[in-house]
């Protein structure tokens, strides 16, 4: 199983999460590449960072939307949307392949992720970009969404996601951010419900249903409330229930 979070996501002096801890403790990396947060000396040092512990990056592409964390929807022509992305990946594999590592693969972020799931106009884009910049890079994303179905149609390689920290839906998408249970924070529980995810295949929705997710990554966000906990508390029940980590990338 690979295990991944979201880093690179401060900006000048404004800082978010604990990077170093928590890509001490991940075998992929979603990199912010400058859009929704991330600086370019940040994204360096995020970059230098994995590669000094063998971590995969991956280009973390998102609205262009700094204000919002790129957790606003925005309606792009596929087109500008498809430009966007790729600026944003040659921008973040640029400096990854200074610090001496590159881009191996693309999630989208926020609010495109979201999106990305269902409207298959900017799912599409987003492989487009992609297709166009490395075919050879895979696409993590949720799944059943319209995105993995669009990277598939277009021989792109897919990597279904989990998420460990955030709630789940009976139809087994993720509780919108301003609904009750959209976020868990305790890391003991986390781990638990991801072992049972990667031996089982299941997870407990909001409602208490069982709902069957297959996934080859899990997320822990790196800037949720305690996330360096979380995903140490991951890791170790996981190794320690013999469950090999390795990056899919």
């Amino acid at each position: 199983m690979d295990l991944n979070s979201d880093v690179g996501e401060s900006f000048g002096r404004w800082e978010l999460g604990d990077d170093p801890a928590v890509l001490a403790a991940v075998t992929s990396a979603n990199v912010a590449c400058g859009f929704h947060a991330g600086d370019p000396l940040t994204l360096r040092r995020t970059c230098t960072a994995a590669a000094e512990h063998g971590v995969r990056v991956g280009a973390q592409v998102g609205y262009r939307d700094l204000a919002g964390f790129g957790r606003r929807y925005i309606a792009y022509e596929r087109a500008e949307l498809t430009a966007d992305v790729l600026y944003q990946l040659g921008a973040l594999d640029g400096i990854a392949r200074a610090s001496g590592t590159r881009v191996t693969y693309v999630k989208p972020h926020g609010a495109l992720y979201n999106t990305a799931v269902h409207d298959e106009e900017q799912a599409a884009a987003v492989v487009d970009a992609v297709a166009a910049y490395d075919a050879r890079l895979p696409v993590l994303g949720l799944p059943g969404s319209a995105l993995l179905a669009a990277a598939e149609r277009a021989g792109l390689g897919t990597v279904r996601e989990a998420f460990a920290d955030r709630g789940y839906t009976p139809a087994g998408t993720l509780v919108p951010r301003s609904q009750e249970g959209a976020l868990l924070t305790d890391p003991a529980e986390v781990a638990d419900r991801v072992l049972r995810l990667v031996t089982e295949g299941t997870v407990v929705a909001v409602d208490g249903s069982v709902v069957a997710i297959e996934a080859e990554s899990v997320c822990v966000h790196g800037d949720s409330p305690g996330a360096v906990a979380m995903v140490r508390a991951v890791r170790a029940r996981l190794e320690g229930s013999g469950v090999a980590l390795r990056a899919f990338s």
